[in-house]
């Protein structure tokens, strides 16, 4: 259940960010920034903020390498779909879905790594911070 509720929390931070509705941020942004200025820069720090914190828990759970893999094995997987039918290259709104489905998953992927690297192994991390 934990690694949905990563999941969903990415996702939903994504799709907030930008989406191909006119709902979202950059699209807010663009359109209000000489009306709302500072309600555009509040919000746009904010987002920086939750991202900077989704990035940091994700470098420091699988690496870039570890992005890097999961963003092949995905890519590979939307490849497939793309082959068989099931996507089409046609409808740009359908692959941004599908770019957002897919960092999302890497985020979550990076969020969650820790927890579940501690249960497959059974061992318990330790940083080593307390001696600086």
């Amino acid at each position: 259940m934990g690694f949905l509720v990563r999941w969903f929390v990415a996702f939903v931070l994504l799709a907030i960010t930008f989406n191909p509705t006119e709902l979202n941020f950059v699209r807010w942004a663009s359109t209000s920034w000489d009306d709302q200025t500072s309600l555009v820069v509040l919000f746009g720090l904010v987002l920086l903020v939750v991202y900077v914190v989704f990035l940091t828990a994700v470098l420091r759970g699988i690496g870039a390498l570890g992005v890097v893999l999961v963003l092949a094995v995905i890519a590979a997987l939307v490849w497939v779909l793309l082959d068989i039918g099931w996507l089409s290259i046609e409808n740009p709104g359908v692959l941004t879905w599908v770019a957002i489905l897919a960092l999302s998953i890497v985020l979550a992927v990076g969020m969650y790594w820790g927890i579940l690297w501690r249960r497959i192994s059974g061992q318990i991390e330790v940083d080593d911070d307390e001696d600086a």
